[in-house]
Order: C-alpha cells, then sequence, then structure tokens
C-alpha cells in the first residue's frame, strides 16, 4: 500500500515538474500572429508602407512609385513569406518616425517641381480610388468615415481627393495620426495564443520585467493642406511644426498641378486605452453586416439540414425496403426472380465496367483528396486561432506546405483506385506523375497568363522571375517525389475486390426521355444552397480589402457541404441505377462537382452586381481569371466527396444482394 501512494505521490511530481517546465517554456513563443513589443517613454518607432491598394482596379503599386518622401537610410524591403509575395504585399520601410508617448507635429519633406508623368500617375491613381497601407507594430492604420449617417472604418487612407465635379485632383499631404497604447504593468502577464474573437492564454512569467506599452490601436485622419514650399524647404527632416486642424475650403487644399512643390507632414498624438494587446484586432475583425451574417448562416444550414435529412430518411428507406422484400425469398424464387429482375438489379453484371477516361477520373479524385485535405486542416487550424491576420501571408503559406505533402495522399488514391478499376498496378508511375502535374499545371498555367497580365501593368502584384524557380522547386522537388511515394503505397496496399463479377459484354442502356446531364447540372444546386451565404463574404474579403476572420462559420458550412455533396452524389447514382443506366462513375463525380459551375456563376454576378467599382478590362480579366481556378478547385474537391461516396454505396449495396 505504502509502495503504490509511493508512486502515485512520485508520479504527481513528475507531471506538475512537466507542466511547470511547459508553462515557462510556453513564455518563450507566442501563437498566433507577432510577439507581443513593449515600449518605453522616447523609443522610436518607424511605421512601414505596405503596396497602394484599390478596390477598382485590384492591382497593386509599390508604395514608392508615387513621388512620397523616402527613408533617410534608403528604402529597404522587408523580409516577405511565400504567401505575402503571391498577394502581391511589399512592404518598405519609410520615414515615419514616431517616439513613444510623445505628442508631436513633424515636417517630413518637399518634392521637386512636379513633371508631366508624376502629376498624371497622382492623378490616375487618386481618382482609381488608391490607398496608402500602413503599419505600425504589426497593425494596419484604420480611418474612420460617416456616410449616410453611420460610421464606417477602413484600412488604410486615400493618395488623394477628387470633388465629384473633377475640376481638380487634391493630394494628402498631412496625417494626424493617433496611436491607441496600453500600459504593460510588467507583471508578468504575457500572450500565448490569440482566439478568433482576440480572446488570450495568459501565464505568470518573469515578474521582474520593466513595465512598458503596448501598442492596441493606430489610427489616422488624412488632410490636405497647401503649404508654401519656400518657407517649407528651409526645415529639415523631423523638424518640429505647429500643430494644424484640416482644412475645410479647397482653396486651402494642396491641388496636384505640374511645378507644384508638395510638403509632406504629420502629427501623432499618443492615447492611452484600457484595450489590451490580446483583444487590439478585434477592431479590424469586426465585419460589416455581422447581424445578417449570423442568421443568413443559420437559417442557411438549418434548412439545408432539413432537405438534406427527408432526401436521406426517403432514400434509405427504399433501398432497405427493396433489399429486405429480396433477401426474404428463397433461393428457387430468387433465381426465378433473377429472370424478371428490374432497375438496378438489372446493370450487376456492369455496374463496375471500367468507364472511360478511367486514368483521368483516377487523377481528378486524387487532387480532389489533396485540394479537399489542404482546405480542411486550414480551416481547423485557422479556426483554432493558429492563422492570426497579423501574420500576413501566413494563410496563404500554409496552405500551398500543405498541399506540397498532401502529395502523398494524391498518389496513393490515384494509384489505388486505379488499380481497382483495372485490376493491375501497370502504369502507376505514369498516373502518380499525372496526378503531380494536373492541378498545378492548370493553377500555374492561369496563374502565368494572368502575371503577363500584371507584368505589363507594372504591378507589384506580378510575380518575379526568382518567386516561379521557387515555385518550381517545391512543385518538382517536394510535392512530385511525394506524390510518387504516395503512389508507390497505393501499389502496395490491399486492392478492393468487386462484390459481382463484370459480364464481357455491355448490357444496352435504355432511351431516357430526358438527358442524364440535365440531371447531373441541377444536383449542383442544393451543395451551392451550403456555399453562397459564405461565398459572398469570402468573396468581399477578397476583393473589398475586408478582414475574413470566421472561420469557425466556414468550418461547420464545409461541414455541410460534404455532408450533402454526398447525399446528393449517392441519390443521383441510386436513380440512374433504378433506370438502368451503369455508366455511373462520371455522374456520381459531377453530381457533387457541378457546384463549381454555380460558384463561378455567382462569381460572374458578383462582379456585375456588386463589384460596380471594378473598372478596366485588366482588372475584369484578373477577376474571371482567379475565380476559374477557384472554381476548379471547388470542383475537384467536391467531386471526389461524391464519387468516394457513391462508390462505398454502390460497392456495399451490390455486395448486400445474392445474384450470380
Amino acid at each position: 500500500m505504502e509502495l503504490a501512494t509511493m508512486r502515485m505521490r512520485n508520479s504527481l511530481i513528475c507531471w506538475i515538474c512537466i507542466f511547470v517546465a511547459f508553462v515557462r517554456i510556453s513564455n518563450a513563443f507566442y501563437l498566433p500572429g507577432s510577439y507581443m513589443h513593449t515600449y518605453s517613454n522616447g523609443d522610436s518607432i518607424y511605421a512601414k508602407v505596405n503596396s497602394l491598394t484599390s478596390i477598382e482596379t485590384e492591382l497593386p503599386f509599390s508604395y514608392y512609385s508615387l513621388p512620397y518622401c523616402k527613408p533617410l537610410g534608403g528604402i529597404k524591403k522587408s523580409a516577405e513569406n511565400l504567401g505575402e509575395l503571391l498577394m502581391g504585399d511589399q512592404i518598405d520601410n519609410s520615414p515615419y518616425l514616431f517616439k513613444m508617448n510623445v505628442n508631436e507635429s513633424t515636417y517630413l519633406c518637399t518634392t521637386p517641381p512636379l513633371n508631366e508623368h508624376e502629376v498624371k500617375l497622382l492623378k490616375q491613381r487618386s481618382r482609381d480610388l488608391y490607398q496608402v497601407n500602413m503599419i505600425l507594430d504589426n497593425l494596419p492604420v484604420m480611418r474612420f468615415a460617416s456616410q449616410n449617417g453611420v460610421k464606417i472604418q477602413w484600412t488604410g487612407f486615400p493618395i488623394g481627393y477628387t470633388p465629384s465635379d473633377g475640376s481638380a485632383d487634391y493630394i494628402i499631404n498631412h496625417l494626424k495620426f493617433t496611436v491607441l497604447v496600453h500600459e504593460y504593468e510588467g507583471n508578468g502577464v504575457e500572450i500565448i495564443g490569440t482566439g478568433e474573437e482576440g480572446m488570450g492564454v495568459i501565464a505568470e512569467s518573469d515578474k521582474k520585467k520593466e513595465s512598458g506599452f503596448e501598442i492596441v490601436g493606430f489610427h489616422v485622419v488624412p488632410c490636405s493642406v497647401k503649404r508654401d514650399p519656400e518657407v517649407m524647404t528651409k526645415l529639415h527632416m523631423y523638424d518640429n511644426i505647429s500643430s494644424i486642424n484640416c482644412p475645410s475650403e479647397l482653396d486651402k487644399y494642396q491641388p496636384i498641378k505640374e511645378q507644384e512643390r508638395i510638403s509632406f507632414t504629420y502629427e501623432v498624438e499618443f492615447v492611452k486605452s484600457d484595450i489590451r494587446w490580446p483583444s487590439r484586432w478585434d477592431a479590424y475583425l469586426k465585419m460589416e453586416g455581422s447581424r445578417v451574417h449570423w442568421f443568413s448562416i443559420l437559417n442557411s444550414l438549418m434548412v439545408i439540414f432539413f432537405l438534406a435529412g427527408i432526401v436521406f430518411v426517403i432514400f434509405l428507406r427504399t433501398v432497405r425496403r427493396d433489399l429486405a422484400k429480396y433477401e426474404e425469398l428463397d433461393k428457387e424464387t430468387q433465381a426465378q426472380m433473377n429472370e424478371e429482375l428490374s432497375g438496378w438489379k438489372l446493370v450487376v453484371g456492369d455496374v463496375f465496367r471500367e468507364p472511360c477516361c478511367s486514368n483521368l477520373l483516377c487523377v481528378m479524385v486524387g487532387d480532389g483528396v489533396q485540394i479537399l485535405g489542404m482546405a480542411a486542416v486550414t480551416i481547423v487550424f485557422a479556426a483554432l486561432g493558429f492563422m492570426s491576420p497579423a501574420s500576413r501571408g501566413m494563410l496563404l503559406t500554409g496552405m500551398i506546405i500543405l498541399y506540397l505533402f498532401l502529395g502523398i495522399a494524391s498518389g496513393y488514391v490515384s494509384v489505388r483506385l486505379s488499380r481497382t478499376i483495372k485490376g493491375t498496378s501497370e502504369g502507376w508511375k505514369s498516373i502518380s506523375w499525372f496526378a503531380a502535374c494536373f492541378f498545378p499545371g492548370i493553377a500555374f498555367s492561369i496563374l502565368t497568363a494572368l502575371n503577363f497580365v500584371l507584368w505589363g501593368s507594372n504591378s507589384t502584384g506580378a510575380l518575379p522571375i526568382s518567386l516561379f524557380f521557387e515555385l518550381f522547386f517545391l512543385w518538382f522537388c517536394i510535392s512530385v517525389p511525394l506524390t510518387l511515394i504516395g503512389g508507390f503505397l497505393g501499389t502496395k496496399a490491399e486492392q478492393i475486390e468487386y462484390p459481382v463479377r463484370t459480364n464481357q459484354i455491355p448490357r444496352e442502356i435504355p432511351a431516357r426521355k430526358y438527358p442524364s446531364w440535365l440531371l447531373v447540372l441541377g444536383a449542383g444546386t442544393l451543395p451551392f444552397g451550403t456555399l453562397f451565404i459564405e461565398l459572398f463574404f469570402i468573396l468581399s474579403s477578397i476583393w473589398l480589402g475586408r478582414f475574413y476572420y470566421v472561420f469557425g462559420f466556414l468550418l461547420v458550412v464545409l461541414l455541410l457541404l460534404t455532408i450533402v455533396c454526398a447525399e446528393v452524389s449517392v441519390v443521383l447514382t441510386y436513380m440512374h441505377l433504378c433506370v438502368e443506366d451503369w455508366r455511373w462513375w462520371w455522374k456520381a463525380f459531377y453530381a457533387s462537382g457541378s457546384v463549381s459551375l454555380y460558384v463561378f456563376l455567382y462569381s460572374i454576378n458578383y462582379l456585375v452586381f456588386d463589384l460596380q467599382s471594378l473598372s478596366g478590362p485588366i482588372s475584369a480579366i484578373l477577376y474571371i481569371g482567379y475565380s476559374l481556378l477557384m472554381a476548379i478547385a471547388i470542383m475537384l474537391a467536391t467531386g471526389t466527396i461524391g464519387f468516394l461516396v457513391s462508390f462505398y454505396f454502390v460497392h456495399y449495396l451490390f455486395s448486400s444482394v445474392k445474384i450470380d
């Protein structure tokens, strides 16, 4: 007894030590997003600038492509991850310098006289509604505006201002910053993680850490102020100037004209705030129409669950009754009945006949598994709070890495399905290569074509040649070998045996009153019903520059979409078998995969009716290209769900019937 007690006590002490060690170690990292910085009074803080963006053109450009003031030490690019480069982000240092808790008005520089090219460029960017995206301590700058009595928040501030009559253009050359700071008490509270709602996991640590201030907000009021260049050129960068209010009369604005010299100034005010560091992103993650978002999603979930439940129950009862009647008969009656069979029992000798283009089907299913796995894992991690918007490009980078390593699943599924259909492992290498190159090849072709468009526009969204080589390296040195390994494992896996034999001569399929492809296309409407509400918010976040961070909802929608795709595909497969149509393979794939057609059409509808500000053929080409790529990925993922579930259903259905 004493020995057992001592063992329990030692075990408890061991677990306590492990827990304490974990707590101590956990203070060395922060999940997700950036490390919490604390500043002392007077500490220098430099703001950074990202690419200029516009919801009218969707073509990002470098901040220093316009005649702005440059830092004294020259322009230095910040380290960018793969996701940032693919999204067109170009983060550079800037001359905007703040000192913690020091309120001041500062002069930056005065430009040389503007030439014709600079004036034309400034006017064009201003009229295209380009925004300056500034970052301080990893927080994007935010501005507030009133529209029809409603307070609206935006990230970034405009390059210039053009009156409604279009008589002149004015540049934003004076910025009034407000920096919200929270006093860090030095009690050892450190943030280990932040979730979707900005909640933090807090742990006690070193209480000797010095007190300081955390930046929890970054706001700006942009102004256009006409100044005397003769007076301003006598000043040096960072000289103090008198504070001013933003003028309301147009004659006091700084116009954009040739030979005009523009002086850039700014002022900053530090305001203490009760917002804590884990909650500082809450203001950015508040989506417009959140109430509509919640109720629309819940309503959609309830309706789809109700419809899918009815379909599933009716179908389940029908099949069970069919099987029960058949199994109740004795062998002589079954033998007699076999000659008088009708419906799906008639195609027993053809239901597992090899479909046309079977290699392509295997490859598409394998790639669908890869895409579906990437999406599921990414959304789960994002819903758990591991992919904060503070980590720019992390979401896209994580998706690419997951896709590369899930190549092993693609190769495995493609080759094993091919073995099942053909009964042999011959040609598994070619199928693995095809699986490794099918969807990446489509994506690469579309992105290359769009990249030529971006190169022609001198946009920072264009991928540099070096990044193309990096993507090629990742593709052929990681994804392709892993897909081949997965294919090899597929040859070693146990072969799926068919429950019935296939006849040598194919059975003739009876003529139908209507083409089967109409039913297949119509089947995509039910899965689309689960998706289109969330699709609106996703498209808004991509094309209107809003933050999307309700991944909990997206995870629920993904689960619901999976269930509905499976049910729709199974029901359609059963309907085809009942009319003696044994060519179910591709129809099962496209029954659920046809949702991609509605996604693409909805994207076009969104372009026409919700993105009316988008202007120019280049912007439309970019939008359609990216929408097409998204639709193809959705087709492969949803088609794979429908096919695999239908295959399991057909296998189970015919293994339950004793027909020779």
